[in-house]
């Protein structure tokens, strides 16, 4: 797998995003772009000026975004809803749970600015829960990329995919993972190897890989070797990706752009208590209230920086060593 090294590169996950789905609507006729009205945001505003027909305007009105997509899906269409993740899997909960996780409806929701890294939009318009709420519905299927080449990966898993899905969207540009036409595919339900190391795993998901990898840098110059395993599929988990880290490491960190509670850490620790028990510690936003900020303040504010990441790692290893 090409994986970049080097100089760092960011792109828009959110421009890929406008670009993928306009060309999935041109490609395939079932394809409906929902929009919360938040298209310049999202950059949904791409389907809505070059195909047009293929753009629904739903308003800010969420509930009845989801009902929409849901019947869309009942005639054999394949809506995707955007909106901020805020918004979408908390103001259209019930909506999602009734009309589309029960009926296992093919609707794509698309969470975008998640996370804490939303260029000051506010706090209320930070999703930290967004990963918990949606792998707790049936048949729901959750994905969290971690770069826009990613993106591009899972949007055409999900286009041929027949089923709910939930894609996690960071707002501003991320730091590449991937080399552009590299040999990645993404594959529902499995991990990702971007290193190899004996001492601890790190298993990130989403935003949270590119500063995994700067930790397990860091930690590789203090002669500490680490393996970083990207998982992108949170619901289905890669079981057996987890407990091999756990059996050829013996230590785990779990890193997210989320709270520590029901998301990615919470997957993990599933996995391993049935499994393979061993020292285990989870980077993710505590139980606190967020505020606005900006990107590198908020990171280190709640401790979920590569620094941060590193620390656990440390931590990890020394329970390990107990």
């Amino acid at each position: 797998m090409a994986v970049k090294k080097g100089k760092r590169e960011f792109k828009s996950m959110r421009d890929t995003f406008g670009k993928v789905l306009l060309e999935l609507s041109k490609e395939d006729s079932r394809v409906y772009g929902l929009d919360g009205d938040l298209a310049n945001s999202t950059k949904l505003d791409m389907l809505a000026a070059k195909n047009p027909n293929h753009f629904l305007q739903m308003g800010i009105a969420e509930q009845n975004m989801m009902g929409v997509g849901a019947g869309l899906a009942a005639v054999g269409l394949q809506p995707w809803a955007v909106t901020f993740a805020a918004f979408i899997t908390k103001r259209s909960l019930d909506q999602i749970q009734v009309s589309i996780a029960q009926t296992n409806s093919d609707v794509k929701m698309i969470g975008a600015y998640a996370g804490l890294l939303n260029g000051r939009a506010g706090k209320t318009h930070q999703a930290l829960e967004d990963l918990a709420i949606m792998r707790s519905l049936s048949k729901m299927v959750v994905l969290a990329p971690a770069d826009a080449y990613e993106v591009e990966q899972v949007m055409k898993f999900a286009n041929k995919y027949q089923g709910p899905v939930y894609i996690r969207l960071a707002r501003d540009s991320v730091e590449s993972i991937f080399l552009d036409n590299c040999d990645y595919e993404f594959r529902l339900g499995k991990a990702v190897a971007l290193k190899e190391g004996l001492d601890a795993t790190i298993i990130s998901t989403g935003t949270q890989t590119a500063r995994a990898l700067h930790a397990a840098e860091a930690l590789s110059e203090k002669g500490v070797n680490v393996s970083v395993l990207h998982m992108p599929s949170i619901k289905p988990l890669d079981n057996e990706a987890v407990i091999e880290a756990a059996k050829s490491t013996g230590a785990i960190v779990t890193a997210e752009e989320h709270t520590i509670y029901g998301g990615l850490g919470s997957a993990v620790a599933e996995v391993l208590v049935e499994n393979v028990p061993v020292p285990m510690l989870r980077v993710g936003v505590r139980d606190k209230n967020t505020q606005s900020g900006s990107n590198e303040e908020l990171l280190d504010h709640y401790g979920i920086s590569s620094k941060h990441i590193a620390e656990k790692v440390l931590q990890a290893i020394q329970m390990k060593k107990n």
